[in-house]
């Protein structure tokens, strides 16, 4: 086979691989599409199978390191972490809408950095929803920073991000020097977005808390109200569809959060049966067996809910909140002694995933079904079509366009580079593409690729995974975004964020070196 033939095969699977993890038809894994892809181009030749096995096994470290994270997350979701944050949030920042987003931006921002992109997405957004509701304030400024910081504010820890992974291992740096170098890029970008968000969204601050908001941890809604119960079967939060979600729905039928993100879908004010297909009757008990299961203190209120007048709080789990502080101690521990510090995410992951298994409250299946085998799988398989797509041209071209030196316009172009190409075929593929051609240039070059990869997918749908998952997750809740205003928000964030953003690691390594 030609190289002009393999790269046009090689281009031609993988836009089809990535539609199909976009369109994901009858709830299929996006693995179903990328290993047969894969396994075409190796029998084609696009791709010598010597090289594939090379790239799987480059890639093998950072995919279970990304596998003990999700498993992470979700142990901690399951002790009422993401509940007792809904909590907080409720009863701190009651006393008006500005001061919830500022809550929402921290709360989004520090789960980002420490349990990943897909937690924020998956765990925290139902949790900001039912809190708004509960406080009688439009949520649409909250939602939609639960989708912006995931992916802005996954630029801190290598952990946060799959992206940050890949650069992370491409770099050799530390845990702690990554974080160091990173560290003002994150806050920065953070502060352009919340900057952004408070004059977007002004009409929608506006509009005060509710006199008597309903609590947020009430009865599940009844069937004949119209509003559908809790999203059923429990997904791993980079599968690409919402899972169970432990807290209550905002109101979308006379509460303060209706219409708010455009019509309902046309089956009977539900979310769109795509998502979590038609309800029965007899689901609303099942979401309560659902709430119930998730407290830790012999109460059976749903995790989403607790304060409010008359309301007990729902109780802050110390054991899970001990387990990752000592994780992110460990993290940086292992990594300045030359452990690779996957370990340290494990060992904590073995401590909460034990004491639940000891208690009966989780299962070995469970668990593994957590890690999300399948979404691993597709990693790999994605990572040997980006490299026939690299290695039979591409390749080639980004080194033709790239600057190779660390001025702050090198820096700033690799960075609208990847954003762009991010937007064009997704920021996973995007970075895969990138590290080949910019490795040999060193640290800030790859640090820079990893600020466009990262903030540039708030510009598009499509840019990442997690947006799309989290637009997912909204239908689930009988939401549909706007997709104007979320373009709107990205032109006058992602531009500025990156300008900033590239800026201060540009600063940050002049002042620590590379």
């Amino acid at each position: 086979m030609s190289v002009a033939v393999a790269e046009a095969v090689s281009v031609v699977l993988l836009v089809a691989v990535l539609a199909f993890a976009v369109a994901r038809p009858r709830g299929w894994p996006e693995a179903v599409a990328a290993v047969p892809a894969a396994g075409l181009l190796m029998l084609l030749g696009a791709v010598p199978p010597a090289n594939a096995w090379a790239e799987m096994r480059a890639l093998l470290p950072v995919v279970a390191f990304l596998a003990v994270v999700l498993v992470l997350a979700r142990l901690c979701a399951d002790e009422g972490l993401f509940a007792a944050m809904g909590d907080v949030l409720a009863r701190r920042y009651a006393d008006g809408p500005d001061r919830l987003l500022a809550g929402v931006f921290a709360v989004a921002a520090l789960t980002t950095a420490v349990l990943s992109l897909d937690a924020t997405v998956v765990l925290l957004t139902p949790v900001v929803l039912a809190t708004a509701a509960r406080l009688g304030v439009r949520p649409r400024p909250h939602v939609y920073a639960t989708a912006h910081l995931a992916n802005s504010a996954s630029l801190l820890l290598p952990v946060s991000n799959l992206t940050n992974l890949l650069a992370f291992t491409a770099t050799g740096l530390t845990f702690t020097r990554f974080a160091a170098l990173m560290s003002p890029a994150w806050l920065v970008a953070i502060g352009v977005e919340y900057a952004v968000f408070r004059r977007f969204f002004a009409a929608d601050r506006a509009i005060g808390p509710a006199p008597s908001p309903a609590p947020a941890g009430g009865d599940p809604p009844s069937p004949s109200s119209g509003e559908p119960p809790a999203v059923s079967g429990p997904r791993s939060p980079s599968s690409g569809e919402p899972p169970a979600v432990s807290g209550p729905r905002s109101p979308s039928s006379g509460g303060p959060s209706s219409g708010l993100f455009g019509p309902r879908s046309p089956s009977s004010g539900g979310p769109s049966s795509a998502v979590s297909g038609p309800r029965s009757p007899s689901s609303g008990a099942a979401w309560g067996a659902r709430a119930s299961r998730r407290t830790r203190d012999g109460t059976t209120r749903p995790p989403g809910g607790g304060g409010g007048a008359g309301v007990p709080p729902v109780r802050v789990p110390v054991f899970p909140l001990v387990v990752l502080a000592v994780t992110l101690v460990a993290l940086a521990v292992t990594s300045l002694a030359g452990f690779e510090p996957a370990w340290a995410a494990l060992a904590g992951t073995v401590v909460l995933g034990g004491r639940a298994l000891y208690r009966r409250e989780t299962t070995l299946l469970g668990l593994g079904g957590a890690a999300d085998p399948l979404f691993c799988l597709f990693v790999l398989a994605l990572g040997v079509i980006v490299k026939a797509v690299v290695d039979n041209g591409m390749g080639a071209a980004l080194t033709r366009v790239l600057p190779g030196d660390g001025s702050l316009l090198s820096l700033l172009a690799v960075a609208a580079l990847a954003a762009v190409l991010a937007n064009a075929i997704n920021n996973l593929p995007a970075i895969l593409a990138l590290l080949p051609v910019l490795g040999p240039a060193g640290t800030g070059p790859v640090l820079a690729a990893l600020i466009g990869v990262n903030i540039g997918p708030n510009l598009t749908y499509t840019g990442s995974l997690a947006t799309l998952l989290w637009r997912r997750v909204l239908r689930g809740h009988g939401h549909e975004p706007s997709l104007g205003d979320f373009t709107r928000l990205g032109l006058l964030t992602v531009p500025a964020a990156l300008l900033a953003a590239t800026t201060a690691l540009w600063a940050t390594l002049r002042v620590l070196g590379p």
